[in-house]
């Protein structure tokens, strides 16, 4: 757990072996929910303890004893699926999933040996293909009991009984075929339920598979390779499209945090004690300064200059950034945006204009004022259009954060402009997304730019909360 970011101190494991005293070693399912109460603290790092009980506890050893309807074939086994599907039925669907890895999931059937793969089984299974059949099933139990609801309840999410969900006799002749009703509400009902099942499942065959190739692999390579990071400790810059996706629904919630702890922190340093008033108040207690008095500083709401690089290395970290920054303009008097790859443009109407999640790195690498001198980063280069163009939009309200690597690909650097820009600002950081190990490695410059400006290691969420949270100016 240590290894993947979770805070796990010697008291949380005495916790957890009291835990395990406590419940017995019977019930797995109780301990597993317990062991988590013990140990984790925060709910997102709950998926990652799960993954990580399934290799060190796991349920069982060997293949799965055989009951059971055995599938010949990935459609076999798909129609066995819709059933389970439409009755909601966790015995069989924890059965379909070890027979599902079993049947497809060896990642070469010649070499046992190199394990089973989720993935693989996925792939070729596609459980949502099951959704059509299941909900087809559904809605005949519906109509043959001549009922008005869903065939999960109304509005509950329950399941109808088995034998109800079985008898499905017009599969046989379609012409036997009930007559069918309008859509309604509750077909949507029953659609969301099954995908939540379906869902269900392929976290099953992902424990199943974690559980076969924890037997014939170390369990701790295992779980450096197979368990990913939790999403805010996930490096933007390894993040593919999907991860960026994830990413982005956590703005919001993330910025209302942000916002509370800001504002709080804003609150606590505005006070100061005014010294004459709290003396002079003091006459009347002879002396003695029993209450101070103190002196209010107004608010001060700085302008934010953001300079991106845009570039493909960490595009998606400064778009990331910049969308967080624009959800937090309650704390700023003015958010502008200037992006550069080799030469810089501002992009502020850019930024708010372009739909969700799209890509400002694609957006960038085909818009001329960006890449004036090519399409690879030039940190030289754009400080310098930068200063030229740009540099009244920085005052003394203003406070600049650098977005980027600082890999300059051998160019020159040009601290001289990076100077200028930190002398005119009220505050200036640097963001840099890559670990602070690499800093002085190949074409990176942040040797010279961390003497004008203090840098930041800001790899993954967590780092750029703590920033935005405890560090930043305002």
């Amino acid at each position: 757990m240590r290894g993947h970011g979770i805070r796990v101190g010697p008291s949380e494991v005495t916790d957890a072996a009291r835990v395990a005293e406590a419940l017995g070693f019977d019930n797995r399912t109780r301990l597993r929910a317990g062991m988590a109460a013990a140990m984790v603290r925060q709910a997102e790092d709950r998926a990652t303890f799960d993954q990580l009980f399934d290799i060190f506890f796991p349920a069982a050893t060997g293949a799965r004893t055989a009951t059971g309807e055995q599938a010949d074939d990935d459609s076999d086994l798909l129609d066995q699926l819709a059933r389970a599907l439409a009755t909601g039925d966790d015995a069989e669907l924890e059965r379909l999933a070890g027979a599902a890895v079993e049947l497809l999931g060896q990642v070469d059937p010649a070499d046992p040996e190199r394990g089973w793969s989720s993935a693989r089984t996925l792939d070729a299974l596609a459980p949502q293909r099951a959704i059509a059949d299941a909900h087809q099933q559904l809605r005949a139990t519906q109509e043959g009991a001549g009922g008005e609801g869903n065939a999960l309840g109304p509005g509950s999410g329950m399941a109808p009984s088995a034998s109800a969900a079985a008898d499905t006799s017009w599969a046989v002749n379609p012409w036997d075929r009930p007559p069918t009703r309008p859509e309604q509400l509750t077909d949507r009902v029953d659609r969301d339920e099954l995908r939540r099942r379906v869902d269900d499942f392929r976290a099953r065959v992902e424990t199943e598979s974690r559980r076969r190739n924890a037997e014939l692999r170390d369990r701790d390579r295992l779980a450096q390779l197979a368990v990913p990071s939790s999403l805010r400790r996930r490096d933007f810059i390894s993040s593919g499209d999907k991860q960026l996706a994830e990413l982005r629904r956590e703005i919001d919630p993330l910025t209302r945090k942000l916002a509370a702890r800001m504002t709080a922190r804003e609150r606590s340093g505005r006070r100061s004690i005014d010294v004459r008033r709290t003396l002079r108040a003091s006459m009347s207690t002879g002396g003695v300064p029993i209450k101070p008095s103190y002196r209010r500083r107004a608010p001060h709401r700085p302008d934010l200059i953001l300079f991106a690089d845009l570039s493909g290395s960490v595009g998606g970290f400064s778009t990331f950034t910049m969308l967080l920054m624009q959800a937090l303009h309650q704390h700023f008097r003015r958010v502008r945006v200037f992006g550069f790859i080799s030469s810089t443009a501002e992009i502020t109407d850019v930024v708010h204009a372009l739909p969700p999640g799209t890509s400002l790195t694609s957006w960038a690498l085909g818009t001329p004022e960006l890449i004036r001198r090519g399409t690879n980063s030039n940190y030289g280069w754009a400080l310098r259009t930068f200063t030229r163009g740009h540099l009244d939009a920085i005052t003394k309200r203003s406070t600049v954060l650098v977005l980027g690597d600082a890999r300059t690909n051998f160019a020159d650097p040009n601290v001289a402009d990076l100077e200028r820009i930190r002398d005119r600002a009220r505050h200036i950081a640097w963001l840099n997304p890559e670990p602070s190990t690499l800093w002085t490695q190949g074409d990176s410059a942040v040797r010279s730019y961390r003497t004008v400006v203090p840098m930041h290691e800001c790899r993954n969420l967590e780092q750029l909360r703590h920033f935005v949270a405890d560090t930043m100016p305002t």
